[in-house]
């Protein structure tokens, strides 16, 4: 069995590929590297069956590449995840949302491979719907700074139903909710791995707005493990499923998490909150549950453990690494 990953050198798509390798997939992995690391290609690279293609799913020439031929499985992550990332080019992401699902179904559509999005949470917008069930249809802003991310998901959603309909490509949607885990890029601008990175540096940790707004995070595995479920669920065809943790937990209560795990008590700095952030996010999984059986395994605390201990390691390799430069 062949899968297509796009976006697979990222922080989600390395999960997934390793996954996919270690039970015997042949794993294609599609990137621009704009935002995903050719270390996890690297890292992936003693397994046989991986192939790398290097392309941006925004353009079509990838499309010819003969080793695309055969592909059972696309799954589709190409798109900066962050803020930091998705508004450094606006342009570029609603490129990689719209005419990168576009290319991607025609491929599925072509090799009659099943296609999983990867959508967001972020369709919601700043939700007046709490928690946020599937049917809900978002409070979004379509000329603000997040609209470029929200609104590009909320198009390649809209694409995924219209092939699914008119094309009968098997095509489903994942709306991921925040989610973290090892391996994430340094710098992004995802909240737990800045806290993490402050907290590990003596820098104080930085709070957008009060703190009280509240977010629900997912460790990598069990995200992961949702995404095969439900790309290999035909009941799952032409609908979408929330993926993350129902447990809310406020900015200030995960600051404190952090500092008590990293044994510190460093300060905060409070600024300006962000435009558009919503102030609340909380997913209803009851759909992943009566479908695939599915249901986050890995608790905060756990989650947050694991992290922190690949953090810290990676942390004291850089140190050694750029001691032994000097």
């Amino acid at each position: 069995m062949t899968i297509l990953i796009a976006g697979g050198a990222g922080f989600i798509g390395y999960h997934l590929c390793k996954r996919y390798l270690e039970q015997g997939w042949r794993v294609i992995i599609l990137d621009n590297l704009l935002t995903g690391s050719m270390e996890h290609v690297v890292a992936l690279s003693p397994h046989k069956h991986l192939v790398f293609i290097k392309g941006d799913v925004s353009d079509d020439v990838w499309l010819k590449d003969e080793r695309l031929v055969g592909v059972d499985r696309i799954i589709h992550l190409a798109c900066p995840a962050s803020p930091v990332q998705y508004m450094r080019d606006p342009v570029h992401t609603l490129k990689s949302n719209f005419l990168g699902t576009l290319h991607l179904l025609e491929l599925a559509k072509r090799e009659q491979a099943s296609f999983l999005l990867a959508s967001t949470s972020e369709i919601y917008g700043d939700p007046e719907q709490h928690p946020q069930c599937e049917s809900y249809w978002g409070n979004t802003n379509t000329m603000g700074p997040r609209a470029c991310y929200d609104e590009g998901k909320r198009v390649a959603e809209s694409l995924c139903y219209a092939f699914h309909t008119k094309h009968q490509v098997k095509a489903t949607i994942a709306r991921i909710f925040n989610t973290y885990g090892p391996h994430m890029q340094p710098h992004d601008g995802r909240v737990i791995g800045n806290m993490m990175l402050s907290a590990l540096q003596g820098q104080p940790m930085v709070i957008h707005g009060t703190g009280k707004q509240t977010r629900s995070f997912c460790y990598v595995d069990d995200l992961v493990e949702g995404l095969m479920r439900l790309l290999e669920n035909p009941k799952a065809r032409g609908m979408a499923v929330n993926l993350g943790n129902p447990e809310e937990i406020s900015m200030l209560e995960l600051a404190r998490m952090v500092q008590e795990l990293a044994g510190v008590k460093n300060e905060f700095t409070f600024c300006a909150a962000r435009q558009d952030d919503p102030a609340k996010r909380c997913p209803s999984i009851q759909r992943a549950r009566d479908l695939l059986g599915w249901a986050p395994q890995i608790s905060l605390q756990e989650g947050l453990q694991r992290m922190f201990a690949y953090e810290k390691a990676r942390l004291t390799r850089k140190e050694q690494d750029e001691g032994e430069i000097i």
